[in-house]
């Protein structure tokens, strides 16, 4: 039933398996034999995707209840043991994730009895739905039925060009200027271009730019503007290692202010288990010890 649940979440034999660290083939050899053993068909194959039959959404609704209290029970043992074991999973972008992965080796170094599968992609999931115990995204963009524990790290995004740039095309002291300059657009994982905005004045204006060069990251726009390509609109800590060479050189700095970055979230009423517990509470740890040693006021 387990598998079974892990497929329809999935939405497929391969993501099923790689959560529960199986091989695809023995997780399809247990739902043929589970189907079987109902006399009922509970998914709809094809060779792209696997899809929940009406009887299997039926079936899965009435038992995820107690699969979730036989999990319980497991954590309830679980919390019995010296020290907590067992699998977290998380889902960040892959921005939040390079912030998350320090925390995350320091955690593993302390708990050596717990795995954790930290899974990137750029859409915003139903980490419910798709079994994650967590995820990681800007603080804005947590659904607020979540309870979110920031990371207390700002960020920002930043206008950069090259010296040489500057000196031939002139430097933009207004966004309005940015219509007359080659722009390098970096488009976002979901297709779209990435828009540059602008907040100032407790609004957030959007400058339609224009660029012949479209390139598939932020990163890799930083990259090009260092090379004289243009200008780019990039995340600081991309750009960051180019102005400490002088490579690149920041414009419009009153128009980019920093924000408040990522945060942890997870669902309100689900029983966490001694596992996520563990790591929670060594974010808290890690976060406060990190504002006592730069002198912040802890958040």
């Amino acid at each position: 039933m387990k598998v079974a649940n892990a497929v329809a979440a999935h939405g497929s034999f391969r993501g099923a398996a790689h959560e529960l660290e199986m091989s695809p083939s023995s997780v399809s050899h247990i739902v043929a034999n589970l189907e079987s053993r109902l006399g009922i068909r509970l998914f709809l194959r094809n060779t792209r995707s696997v899809s929940l039959t009406e009887a299997g959404e039926s079936f899965l609704k009435r038992v995820r209840p107690a699969l979730e209290q036989i999990t319980q029970a497991i954590d309830g043992v679980n919390d019995l043991r010296d020290r907590p074991a067992g699998l977290i999973r998380l889902n960040a972008a892959a921005w939040g994730a390079d912030r998350l992965l320090p925390i995350i080796v320091g955690f593993m170094q302390k708990y050596p009895d717990i795995r954790v599968d930290l899974v990137t992609e750029g859409r915003l999931v139903d980490i419910i739905g798709e079994g994650f115990d967590a995820g990681l995204r800007l603080v804005s963009v947590v659904p607020q039925d979540m309870i979110a524990l920031p990371l207390g790290i700002d960020e920002a995004l930043v206008i950069v060009a090259s010296p040489a740039y500057l000196s031939a095309r002139g430097t933009p002291v207004t966004p309005g200027d940015l219509l007359n300059h080659e722009c390098i657009r970096a488009r976002l994982p979901s297709g779209s271009l990435m828009r540059w905005e602008f907040p100032k004045g407790g609004t957030t204006p959007e400058i339609g730019v224009a660029g012949r060069l479209v390139l598939g990251t932020t990163a890799l726009a930083a990259k090009a503007a260092a090379a004289g390509a243009g200008i780019a609109y990039v995340e600081q800590r991309e750009a960051q290692p180019f102005l400490d060479k002088g490579d690149l050189v920041q414009v419009l700095n009153k128009w980019t202010p920093p924000f408040e970055g990522e945060a942890l979230y997870y669902p309100r009423m689900r029983l966490p288990s001694a596992a996520f517990r563990a790591f929670i509470d060594y974010v808290k740890e890690w976060r406060l010890a990190r504002d006592v040693t730069q002198g912040l006021q802890p958040k």
